[in-house]
């Protein structure tokens, strides 16, 4: 029981009146998982939807040659494994943690109870659902289409679009990406996206404080994307 845990900036919960959403909270277990901790792996029964409370959990895929393919990126107060778990089919990538992590979980048996007792709730789950799989296609066609350069921009525009905040110099990514982490959203070599980074600073583009990724030039960024 999490009664303590606010849930009230959860997107699928939105709606919902504070003695619904403490019936809601009963549903729900809390759980702890380390930097770089499986929550669950690529074929292995979906038992559970997550919704991340505090840290980011990165979703992976294997390529055949055995190198990660990040899909995704889960932020605070958002949900993963919703489509295997309504589907009921084995989950298709990996969730792993990428910092220290607390997730909220509710087993399939009681989500489809809250489901069919508040019918917005699936409203709101299936446009979730249909956001990520459009989302997915077009990363998809991304890869496939799009040169390098191209593909780096229009990841780090989307990034800042879902995380920045707007300081004095530029837009600033609320996450720690390393080089390798953006070659494997992207689909390419640690190398290119060093070389990308570097010509994208060299430009006056981009640039780190902190160990995160400053956008000082959006519409040159939105140019690179297109």
């Amino acid at each position: 029981m999490i009664n303590d845990i606010d849930l009230e900036g959860v997107g699928l919960f939105n709606g919902l009146n504070s003695c619904e959403m403490e019936e809601v909270k009963q549903h729900f277990q809390h759980v702890s998982y380390k930097k770089r901790e499986m929550i669950f792996s690529e074929g292995e029964r979906s038992e559970w939807l997550y919704i991340v409370i505090e840290g980011k959990v990165k979703i992976t895929k294997l390529s055949n040659d055995g190198k990660e393919i990040i899909l995704e990126l889960i932020q605070e107060k958002e949900l993963f494994g919703a489509v295997a778990v309504f589907k009921d089919f084995p989950y298709p990538a990996n969730g792993v943690s990428m910092e220290p992590t607390q997730v909220l979980r509710i087993s399939r048996k009681d989500l489809l109870k809250l489901l069919d007792r508040y019918p917005n709730i699936m409203l709101t789950l299936a446009s979730i659902m249909a956001d990520r799989v459009k989302d997915s296609y077009e990363m998809i066609k991304s890869i496939a289409l799009e040169c390098v350069e191209s593909r780096i921009a229009s990841l780090l525009l989307k990034l800042a679009d879902k995380t920045a905040s707007v300081r004095d110099r530029g837009l600033v990514i609320d996450i720690k990406l390393t080089r390798q982490d953006i070659a494997d959203m992207v689909g390419t070599t640690v190398e290119t996206s060093i070389r990308t980074f570097s010509k994208f600073k060299k430009e006056g583009l981009i640039s780190e404080r902190n160990g995160r990724i400053v956008i000082k030039n959006r519409l040159g960024m939105e140019m690179y994307s297109r």
